[in-house]
């Protein structure tokens, strides 16, 4: 059986779920985007292709294998995007949860079926159908667990909002022992600029003290500044809106030590650098065009 254990966003990776983007099927129709971002490349001609998909996951496939992490796959379903692994469960403790996801992705979930199987069913918690939650709106940090979501009237309207308040209420009952912190993120169906579709779009914790951030995610200030503060200014690397856009913050960690990060990011891994991390770039930009990057792509199982 597998031993669930997350605690945090850094430490080391022991297994993970990594997606699949094979047999992910045609380019989908405007109507069928779930994010702005790909119906920007859908409607310019730009959308990402299987074949070029395939290759960045097989390499970051590899620089997990050999960093001795235990690697499994979903099982691969015919025309089915697979590679956003994050968005299906997620692992808090030693329990996975699974997400409340739109509704024709449920298949997604099926297909780690063989994952599934080796945890002891009373450590996997299904939520009530009013909790809508994501894992890339889930984060694990010390006494804390992050939490982005949005609370507006307007939520409904919102295919971008991805948490409700009936999550962030639902994990104070299941992790009583954690200070549940929500953050309201900035939405758009329509401007990827303006838009954090997760709190891993506009926000990541890496190493042990310091964190990615971006002002123009969050919609409320305080929120914001109360992150700054946590952190610390100096152990904060800022990025720009066109850097959120092209996923900055949504790189991974292998351990406190070792993070992956997609190879044009140069601004973000030389800082990384030169705080003394180890930079494991990968190429992962045609990923990138689905509003989604490295982080999105994992499920984090075990970590020391």
């Amino acid at each position: 059986m597998l031993q669930l254990h997350v605690q945090d966003e850094t430490s080391l990776l022991k297994a993970v779920v990594l997606g699949t983007a094979k047999s992910c099927g045609p380019a989908p129709s405007p109507q069928e985007a779930y994010d702005p971002k790909s119906l920007e490349h859908i409607l310019a001609g730009t959308y990402p292709k299987e074949a070029d998909m395939v290759e960045e996951m097989e390499a970051f496939n590899a620089v997990l294998v050999k960093h001795g992490v235990q690697v499994f796959r979903p099982e691969v379903l015919t025309d089915c995007n697979q590679i956003f692994s994050r968005d299906i469960a997620f692992v808090l403790e030693d329990k996975l949860i699974k997400a409340n996801i739109l509704p024709d992705r449920e298949k997604e979930f099926d297909a780690i079926i063989h994952v599934l199987d080796v945890i002891n069913p009373e450590n996997i918690l299904i939520p009530p159908p009013d909790v809508h939650v994501e894992g890339g709106d889930v984060m694990p940090w010390k006494d804390y667990i992050f939490v982005g979501t949005y609370s507006g009237e307007d939520y409904a309207s919102y295919i971008t909002a991805r948490t409700n308040m009936a999550a962030v209420d639902y994990l104070k009952e299941q992790f009583a022992h954690k200070k549940i912190k929500s953050f309201e993120l900035r939405k758009s169906n329509t401007n990827p600029k303006e838009n954090a579709l997760h709190l891993d779009c506009c926000f990541q914790p890496i190493g042990r003290n310091k964190a990615i951030l971006h002002k123009n995610g969050f919609l409320i200030e305080e929120e914001y500044q109360w992150l700054v503060d946590y952190f610390g200014k100096d152990n904060i690397f800022e990025i720009s809106s066109e850097e959120m856009y092209q996923m900055f913050s949504n790189v991974f960690s292998i351990s406190p030590e070792v993070i992956v990060s997609e190879k044009s990011f140069t601004r973000l891994n030389t800082w990384l650098r030169d705080q003394g991390f180890t930079v494991e770039e990968v190429p992962y930009a045609e990923i990138g065009k689905q509003e989604g990057l490295l982080r999105c792509s994992t499920l984090p199982l075990i970590r020391e």
